[in-house]
């Protein structure tokens, strides 16, 4: 009778010695750092954003995460200690994905970065699980810089995977860690919000949607979706739209443009102001942020456009201090911006800010 007590105790110690071998962080954990708007709810966490991001640090050497996509089409870099290690594309299927294994021991941070934008769905992450031996440490600290960027394709990576002349803009080919605003989000150590969609614009876009309407969603799906703006006060704020405007103000035939000004095209005076009141929206949203309003780098900005001039008028009608404008050159190429132009504009603008932004 001991034996058998002995044997049991045995077996129920080696189960229980198994089961510890592994450690679930739910999404819901205070160890978890996120970036962006994210939708947290006690069983997931709704990432929608481009640059949505979840962080952890740990010991040890593997890391899993439980994931579920809407339409199986978004793309997310796995970042380990820095460096992208690998890209996953998570299916509409609730399933374990192998972020980290075989790791060296010691300490090391984890983060997932969402490369596609929201036009093609949503993702639920559930939480990680820690291999063997593996340990959470505290969640990494909120950097003291925070930016947050409003904007249309160009801002959103659309097409800058694509070495070919073809521009395609399907989550493949759009890589939101290596867009202009991503990069100068790192290279000041800032917190990074995206609130971007390609096609859109400030009074015009290629769907019935423009960023007037969903700039202040928290699920830019859900109109009656709304973000908590006390969550986030970047010290800078960069829009870069007008590209799209651009464009259709010119197609009277488009449905688009029927839907908004009917059979005429929108006048110069109509075009500043509609700029200058969704800056005034932001600014209400944040009193004391550094706003710059650029343009560019794709035909908006070329030789004779006007659209820059519409930019900068508003700008100065606002006449405030802290609202600036910023015009990245006509790339002069066709479709959108290469990784290389992507880098020449985050350069321009990391320029722009250390010159004349002190945060």
């Amino acid at each position: 009778m001991n034996k058998l007590f002995s044997v049991l105790l045995l077996t129920l110690g080696s189960a229980v010695s198994c089961f510890a071998q592994t450690i679930d962080i739910k999404s819901s954990d205070e160890h978890i750092h996120y970036m962006g708007r994210v939708d947290n709810k006690p069983d997931s966490t709704m990432l929608s954003w481009s640059g949505n991001s979840v962080k952890i640090n740990f010991s040890g050497s593997d890391v899993k995460a439980l994931l579920k996509d809407e339409s199986g089409q978004n793309f997310y870099n796995v970042i380990v200690d820095g460096q992208v290690v690998q890209k996953i594309n998570p299916s509409n299927q609730k399933k374990w994905y192998t972020l980290a294994t075989g790791l060296k021991p010691g300490k090391h941070s984890l983060e997932l970065f969402k490369l596609s934008e929201w036009a093609f769905g949503k993702t639920w992450f559930y939480g990680f699980n820690l291999g063997k031996g593996t340990q959470i440490l505290p969640a990494p600290p909120e950097k003291a810089r925070k930016i947050e960027f409003y904007g249309n394709s160009i801002t959103c990576g659309f097409g800058n995977l694509d070495t070919t002349k073809l521009d395609r803009g399907t989550p493949p080919f759009e890589d939101n860690y290596q867009s202009y605003a991503a990069i100068t989000a790192r290279h000041f150590n800032a917190e990074y919000s995206c609130i971007a969609r390609s096609g859109i614009g400030i009074m015009v876009s290629w769907f019935p949607l423009i960023m007037p309407e969903m700039y202040n969603r928290l699920d830019a799906n859900d109109s009656t979706s709304r973000w908590d703006f006390s969550k986030y006060t970047p010290d800078v704020v960069v829009v870069n739209l007008f590209q799209n405007d651009s464009w259709i103000v010119l197609k009277p035939e488009n449905e688009q443009f029927k839907a908004r000004f009917g059979t005429q095209a929108p006048t110069s005076e109509f075009i500043i102001k509609s700029y200058q009141n969704f800056i005034s929206t932001i600014r209400s949203k944040y009193p004391k942020a550094q706003i710059i309003c650029a343009l560019g780098s794709m035909d908006a900005t070329r030789a004779g456009s006007a659209w820059p001039g519409y930019v900068q008028q508003a700008v100065k009608n606002l006449q405030d201090k802290n609202i600036h404008s910023l015009m990245f050159p006509f790339k002069n190429t066709g479709g959108h911006p290469s990784l290389k132009e992507h880098k020449a504009m985050s350069e321009q603008l990391i320029s722009y800010i250390s010159k004349n932004i002190k945060w």
